[in-house]
């Protein structure tokens, strides 16, 4: 007889935690369902793996035609509690009979103030700080720069090569990469400037501290501290390919902002919330951001977003300058409050240390059996391979690609990242069970053998 797991807790609803296909991946019900997809919704509106979700918890998700897939994405990092989680849906449901909108603007109430008090309280220093809600990761970057140019007094902004930040036109021209979040649709926004990272895979061992170095020198001579409103980067870089900066990158950009009247910006929509083993990635570098940039993992599901920063920096905008419709919807914010007291209460944080583990565990041998995986890096439940040509160590983007196909098919969801598209990532939910973290991974490694 055969142990099926299930699951009641952290990931939701009592689903076999188990990798089960009954049809070819995508089904015939999900090959319906994106034919009528084609013809209602844009094109430009893509799909990674073209199933049709019905249900999901734990660490699985279930399509229309009752498969049941590995989730090794969390709808890009968000559901780190888990999918439906049991304090979020319970939330939810009593706020959405009591009302579910007021505009925050119009006439408050208590659960927007108590996750601004959650912030204020989580996000690194001891200094005292506000926060303010928004929907989406990008809106709260935007939000971020407006905050910073208005209590600086400057135009510019310094982001980095490989950087995502968001698809809107401001954050569009902070990211980096062209296709396909830029390319067609500029002109962007002025004043957005570029520096190098540290890359440490790519930057023939060049020291965190000399590549800040490098960095700043190029800051200074071609934009000027006095110009400077913000330094914005990604304490570990999501979409750019969960690149980790070599140790002294991060600190010394903080100390030369600090010096020079620059208002430094951490922007953790994907690290955020305790998915690289601490609630914060930028604790891991021993650094104290002026404004700490929050979504995806902020509210199980529900869209909310937060800047959190230094109170005299974030008080610095006129009354009314702030705000928007939907930012801090009631439903989103008793979502974040239930999650919050999930890592709290559940020490995710410590979860996610431990899937790292594994991640680093298993993805290790694939490195050292296999001239084509470069390297693993990352932290926590945010971990990557990046994958060249053996003899010329140029990026992979089709074996990448082919790898990913073959995981889909097989009944795992994988996403894929990096300039160069030749990464794989992996951002399984807290909420998973080690032996489908194993399963996965095993997944993983047959599709590279075969590939």
């Amino acid at each position: 007889m055969t142990l099926v797991h299930t699951t009641t807790v952290t990931g939701g609803p009592a689903l076999p935690q188990e990798r089960r296909l009954v049809t070819a991946i995508p089904g015939p019900e999900s090959r319906k369902r994106m034919e009528r997809k084609s013809q209602a919704v844009a094109a430009g509106v893509g799909t990674t793996i073209p199933v049709f979700t019905v249900a999901a918890g734990g660490g699985v998700l279930v399509d229309v035609d009752g498969n049941s897939l590995i989730d090794f994405g969390s709808g890009i990092a968000v559901t780190g509690v888990g999918n439906s989680a049991p304090r979020v849906v319970e939330a939810v449901q009593a706020q959405l009979a009591q009302f579910t909108h007021t505009c925050f603007t119009v006439a408050p109430y208590d659960s927007y103030v108590e996750v601004a008090e959650a912030l204020n309280r989580l996000t690194p220093g001891d200094h005292a700080k506000r926060s303010a809600l928004f929907n989406s990761g990008a809106e709260a970057v935007e939000n971020a720069v407006k905050i910073a140019r208005h209590y600086t007094g400057k135009q510019a902004v310094v982001a980095f090569d490989h950087a995502y930040h968001g698809r809107t036109n401001l954050t569009m021209g902070l990211t980096a990469k062209n296709q396909p979040y830029k390319n067609g649709f500029g002109p962007f926004a002025p004043e957005i400037y570029r520096a190098p990272l540290s890359y440490p895979l790519r930057d023939g061992g060049l020291s965190g501290a000399d590549a800040a170095a490098r960095a700043i020198l190029q800051i200074e001579k071609q934009i000027g501290a006095a110009n400077l409103a913000a330094i914005i980067i990604e304490p570990i870089l999501g979409e750019g390919g969960f690149i980790v900066p070599a140790d002294g990158f991060l600190p010394a950009l903080a100390d030369w902002a600090a010096a020079n009247g620059v208002v430094f910006i951490a922007d953790e929509v994907q690290t955020g919330f305790a998915r690289t083993g601490t609630m914060f990635a930028s604790e891991q570098f021993g650094i104290v951001p002026d404004l700490i940039v929050t979504a995806k993992g902020i509210a199980g599901g529900l869209p909310l977003s937060a800047v959190t920063g230094r109170a005299e920096i974030m008080d610095a905008p006129q009354i009314g300058g702030l705000g928007g419709t939907y930012g801090g919807n009631p439903l989103a914010c008793v979502a974040a409050l239930a999650a919050i007291e999930t890592y709290e209460t559940e020490n995710l944080a410590e979860r996610a240390r431990a899937i790292g583990a594994i991640l680093f565990e298993k993805l290790g041998a694939i490195v050292a059996a296999d001239s084509r995986v470069a390297e693993v890096r990352g932290r926590g439940a945010m971990v990557a391979i990046e994958l060249v040509d053996p003899v010329t160590g140029e990026p992979d983007a089709a074996l990448t690609g082919t790898v990913a196909a073959a995981a889909h098919a097989a009944g795992v969801v994988l996403l894929t990242c990096g300039t160069y598209g030749n990464v794989i990532r992996f951002l399984p939910p807290l909420s998973i069970p080690d032996h489908l973290l194993v399963e996965g991974l095993e997944v993983v490694a047959e599709a590279l053998v075969n590939a």
